[in-house]
């Protein structure tokens, strides 16, 4: 079976807005997590990409920081229209903001404002998916306790906005659909994925093998997993215009496809090179492998389901017959070939479940 054996993944520490160093229609899938404008843990990054943030802040215009920011978020938007392919996804997770100001609390809906800029752009808009972070938090409320008229409610989730650059991507040749049926998920996992609301802890992060998450507006891997899955083939390249501490990286690294991330923050380099360190490929391997049980105590549970069909890189039952050529390769190394660039290389034979 002719599949990827090796993938390349490059981070370049620059701004993302003005970058041309991936050429047009070059990317399959964008996943990514900008900073959320009008969260103040951002302010001085806003401040530095656009000093007209900081004027507007510090003279108390708040409805024009909160465009400002947003216009320097869409200089990268625009150059990610630039590199989609025909077909390809972006896939923005974004929170709206709630921030009080001058003793009067109120919300800024970021995700709107990204939408209808995305949408100038002619970017079309897929359904979207609530990620919900469950929390144990016994306070549900702000406000005024248990008063009418001045409570609010609590954000608990945020968005993933679904983009797709034109009408649906085309698999043209052999190669292309064959990589597609080898990218096949189960019929089990599409049933949970392609829901749009997703319950999701925000620090579950089962593909870290080294280091901590830095910053806190890190999205879970398991969110980044999901999407590189639904939304790209093996061998495609999976961009992350704010890469961060390179949880998308790792999605991709993991699943047979190739990279490329803008971080503009160099403190991210040592977190990047901690998180590809030593443990990280067991820790990835180890993932894949729950994902192979995961399907086989779904069928044993499920022995009535009507699983007619064998796959053939593992042997075991699926549910469709586009399920059959579906394999998961075991992740044997990821190394540094050079600056900014590391290699991952994958095993001939399929993972095993254990």
């Amino acid at each position: 079976m002719e599949t990827k054996k090796s993938t390349v993944h490059r981070i370049c520490f620059c701004d993302a807005a003005g970058e041309n160093s991936l050429p047009d229609e070059s990317v399959a899938l964008v996943v990514t997590s900008p900073p959320y404008p009008m969260i103040s843990m951002w302010d001085r990054q806003f401040g530095e990409w656009n000093p007209a943030v900081g004027q507007s802040l510090g003279r108390g215009a708040w409805a024009e920081a909160f465009e400002e920011m947003h216009r320097s978020l869409e200089r990268v938007w625009s150059n990610v229209y630039r590199v989609l392919i025909p077909g390809g996804i972006m896939c923005v997770n974004i929170g709206d903001a709630t921030r009080s100001i001058e003793g009067e609390f109120q919300l800024f809906s970021n995700h709107a404002r990204v939408l209808r800029f995305c949408l100038s752009l002619g970017f079309r808009n897929l359904p979207n998916i609530l990620w919900r972070k469950p929390t144990n938090a016994p306070t549900k409320f702000m406000g005024s306790g248990m008063l009418p008229g001045g409570a609010y409610v609590t954000l608990e989730h945020e968005y993933i906005l679904l983009f797709r650059k034109g009408n649906r991507r085309k698999f043209v040749t052999p190669e292309s659909r064959q990589q597609r049926r080898e990218s096949a998920f189960f019929w089990e996992e599409r049933n949970q994925w392609f829901s749009d609301v997703w319950e999701i802890r925000g620090t579950d992060q089962n593909l870290d093998g080294a280091g901590g998450r830095a910053r806190s507006a890190a999205f879970p891997a398991e969110i980044a997993f999901r999407l590189v899955q639904m939304f790209s083939c093996i061998g495609d390249v999976v961009l992350d215009p704010f890469l961060g501490t390179g949880t998308t990286l790792l999605a991709a690294a993991a699943t047979c496809r190739n990279s490329f991330g803008f971080e503009i923050d160099p403190a991210m380099e040592l977190v990047i090179r901690q998180r590809l360190g030593e443990g990280i490929v067991d820790s990835m391997n180890s993932y894949l492998r729950a994902r192979l049980q995961a399907h086989l105590q779904y069928v044993e549970s499920h022995q009535d389901g009507g699983f007619r069909y064998l796959n053939t890189p593992h042997g075991f039952p699926v549910k469709t017959s586009q399920e059959t050529d579906l394999v998961v390769r075991p992740l044997e190394s990821i190394l540094l070939a050079r600056d900014g660039c590391y290699e991952a290389s994958y095993g001939e034979d399929p993972l095993t479940p254990e």
